[in-house]
Order: C-alpha cells, then structure tokens, then sequence
C-alpha cells in the first residue's frame, strides 16, 4: 500500500468533508473507515465514477490523505483521478457528491461520467 500527501493525488472539499463525516457517523462506521473511489466503465461518457465507504485496505490500494480524511483509489483508477476534488452540493441545481476532474476532457450532463 502507498501512502501519498497532501499536494498530491486526491483531494476532498470541505463541504464534501462534513457531509463524508456525517453519513460514516450516521452508519456507525470507526475511525478506521475511509472513501474509497474508483473508475469504473460505463455511463454516457464512458467512464463512471464509483464512491463507497469501506475500511478494509488492499494490498495495492493508493492511499492518499487531505484534511484528516483517507480517500483510497485502486492502481488502475489513479491513473483517472489524479489531481482529482471530491466535492459535494446541497443547492437547488443539484445535490450530491460530484468529482471537480482535470484530467476528463469532456463530461455528461449529470456529472457522473467522463471521458479522457
């Protein structure tokens, strides 16, 4: 497992921080829990973004570290999301999780896939 900093690789909001915090505490999940997102093919772009809770580390699991918060990608889908914000909505045009992605070159309406 690699263990990267902040400055590099994933990164999360603040807003999307206090709303992760709320929902693994409204789950009962320990302080060993941690986001773990990922690429994923499929949606109108070709590329998905998949985002769950977990606390159960791989062995080739990239771990990256932003505002107290472990967000963990696999091998395959840093490639994807490197540079990538975790960032969440709560206005009238929309809420919820959403990637801010510099690497996709083009995105679908709803914000759920990419492409590259």
């Amino acid at each position: 497992m690699s263990t990267m900093t902040i400055g590099e690789g994933l990164f999360i909001s603040d807003a999307a921080l206090a709303r992760v915090r709320h929902l693994m505490e409204a789950e009962g999940r320990g302080p060993d829990s941690f986001v773990r997102v990922s690429v994923v093919s499929g949606g109108c772009s070709g590329l998905s973004y998949k985002m769950e809770f977990d606390d159960v580390s791989q062995p080739t699991d990239q771990v990256f570290t932003d505002k107290g918060m472990r967000i963990v990608t696999d091998m395959k889908s840093v490639l994807y999301l490197f540079n990538t914000m975790l960032d969440y909505s709560d206005g009238l045009d929309g809420k919820g999780f959403y990637f801010q992605n510099p690497n996709a070159s083009r995105t679908c309406a709803c914000g759920e896939s990419f492409a590259v």
